[in-house]
């Protein structure tokens, strides 16, 4: 084969078709539970989470909440993934081998987005929110009237040694989820591949990239329980029941409800159990049944 601009350029758009028909067949769990919010600069702040938003009786004049009594930053980061295809490849019409790459690119760009949730879900047991404590924590600061107290979105053993795989509750029902995934610059594919560029004359081979900027954040931890003890009946009605009961400033109900049950591989039959089961043990109804849809992801224990 010939190899020119045209045959080069050619090669390109193929890449990018087998490129995008596979970055758009892959299914991903990011988009249910995380709030995609684009930036437009190296950093964005999210001051408005300290405000979770509510409405009360106007009588006499508008009471104004402070939402930046709280900071708390995303930081985009910059990701790539890059492929280098041989001139001599080219010549000798050895391009096809190569769809294979183009395709796990898509693929690889597509399911990213999720890398970076469960980097970020794994983490919220240490890494603060907006209110500057861990996103799952038991000393989340919250007004009660005028008065302040502690509210906690997390089960955890007495001990570490008694730590278990952890689980997740999650309500995904709102405009605004419980995790953020900002996007600075979406995942494209690009090349360095002129027939006159440097590194073609110098290493006589293409090079082929995916780049992409963004980070994932916390939203509000109202949105997302956690639990280190087992997935238990006892446990998960626990924990289900103090989301559910979740109150505004002014005691009203939250109308938190979850929606999603999150477990990785060694809690998936007991989270089946729990939630899709019919009946008990003792064929008793089962008072979770269809509560919760249950999510089994690969990057959690």
């Amino acid at each position: 084969m010939l190899v020119n601009k045209q045959t080069i350029g050619g090669l390109f758009i193929n890449g990018q078709v087998l490129y995008k028909k596979e970055f758009e067949s892959v299914k991903t769990l990011y988009p249910q539970i995380s709030t995609i919010i684009p930036s437009s600069t190296s950093e964005t702040n999210y001051a408005w989470l300290s405000g979770f938003p509510s409405l009360r009786e106007w009588v006499g004049e508008r009471i104004v909440k402070n939402i930046s009594a709280y900071s708390y930053n995303i930081k985009n980061r910059k990701f790539e993934s890059t492929i280098k295809i041989k001139r001599d490849d080219i010549a000798d019409d050895q391009i096809g081998l190569y769809a294979a790459f183009f395709q796990e690119m898509g693929g690889a760009a597509a399911r990213h987005p999720d890398e970076l949730l469960f980097e970020l879900i794994k983490s919220g047991f240490v890494a603060r929110c907006y209110d500057g404590k861990p996103f799952f924590s038991e000393q989340h600061p919250v007004m009660n009237g005028v008065e302040e107290s502690k509210a906690s979105n997390v089960q955890l053993p007495v001990s570490s040694e008694d730590e278990m795989p952890a689980w997740y509750l999650l309500d995904n029902s709102r405009a605004v989820k419980p995790f953020i995934f900002q996007v600075r610059e979406k995942y494209e594919l690009a090349r360095v591949n002129e027939i006159d560029d440097y590194n073609t004359f110098m290493r006589d081979e293409f090079i082929f990239g995916v780049r992409a900027r963004g980070n994932m954040g916390f939203s509000f931890w109202q949105l997302a329980f956690a639990s280190k003890l087992a997935l238990t009946p006892t446990n998960f009605a626990e924990l289900y029941d103090r989301m559910s009961s979740q109150k505004t400033e002014e005691e009203r109900p939250l109308a938190i409800q979850p929606k999603i049950l999150l477990v990785g591989q060694s809690n998936r039959e007991a989270a089946f159990y729990i939630a899709k089961a019919e009946t008990l043990d003792n064929q008793k109804p089962n008072p979770n049944y269809g509560l919760v849809e249950v999510v089994v992801s690969p990057h959690l224990p």
